[in-house]
């Protein structure tokens, strides 16, 4: 009924408890009461969590990303994917791809100068301005579901394993759909 097994049991195992201290002499069918009393608890047990899951569904309609962001108790995956998502809506592809290499996963500018064919200097200066775009308010582009998806899943890869080889590819693949779109 409630479609967990855990809380089947915690609503049995409260069941059971309840049983014992009620006056068995009022009962005259056991089976009959324990099974009611089971499904009468499934019920109040699903009334209780779909009006948290209404609640908690009207909370989150009402937020906006910056508000999602400042959450300390959201999880991991999604404050990456928020952080992502702000970085994408702020960044042009080469400037999300050389911070991100560069402030996320600390690599030296001659690295990225050679992972992204562009000079030294041109990389820092890259940097710079992109940390100056973050702090502002202005969205500048609208997030691709599917990119953001990608790009999102190989960054966790790229984070957890240490080979931020696919990072770099559809951080590349990127920028040259963004060349050809300027065409």
């Amino acid at each position: 009924m409630v479609g967990c097994i855990h809380d089947a049991e915690d609503i049995v195992q409260d069941t059971f408890l309840k049983y014992l201290s009620v006056d068995k002499t009022k009962i005259e069918n056991t089976k009959a009461y324990l099974v009611r009393a089971v499904t009468n608890n499934c019920i109040n047990h699903l009334n209780a969590f779909n009006q948290k899951k209404k609640e908690y569904l009207e909370t989150w309609q009402n937020l906006e990303l910056s508000d999602i962001i400042n959450f300390d108790s959201f999880d991991l995956e999604n404050e990456i994917s928020t952080a992502l998502a702000a970085v994408h809506k702020k960044l042009e592809p080469v400037e999300k791809a050389i911070f991100l290499m560069r402030e996320v996963f600390d690599y030296e500018y001659d690295e990225l100068q050679e992972i992204f064919e562009k000079k030294k200097d041109h990389c820092r200066q890259i940097v710079s301005r992109a940390k100056e775009k973050i702090t502002l308010d202005k969205i500048k582009f609208k997030i691709d579901l599917p990119n953001h998806k990608r790009l999102l899943d190989s960054f966790n890869n790229a984070c957890s394993f240490g080979d931020p080889k696919e990072l770099i590819s559809n951080l590349n693949r990127e920028i040259e759909e963004r060349k050809k779109l300027l065409k």
